[in-house]
């Protein structure tokens, strides 16, 4: 995955709620787009209701779909 791809789905007008899924089964929800930030090798998620931030390394982000909300 290139860190454009992923820019593609944060710059999106409307924003639309995505998942980024790992290789090793993890999925992260980015709700809004000041919760995710990328660079050149990494993405950096942030669940502030957590305080919790999630550091991947892009070539470990398999994919990024669209939030399918129920």
């Amino acid at each position: 995955m290139t860190m454009e791809s992923i820019r593609e789905f944060i710059r999106r007008a409307p924003f639309e709620p995505f998942v980024i899924r790992l290789s090793n089964g993890e999925a992260h929800e980015i709700l809004h787009p000041e919760c995710v930030a990328i660079t050149k090798s990494k993405v950096v998620i942030t669940y502030p209701d957590e305080d919790r931030v999630v550091h991947c390394s892009l070539i470990h982000v398999n994919a990024v779909e669209l939030l399918q909300r129920a």
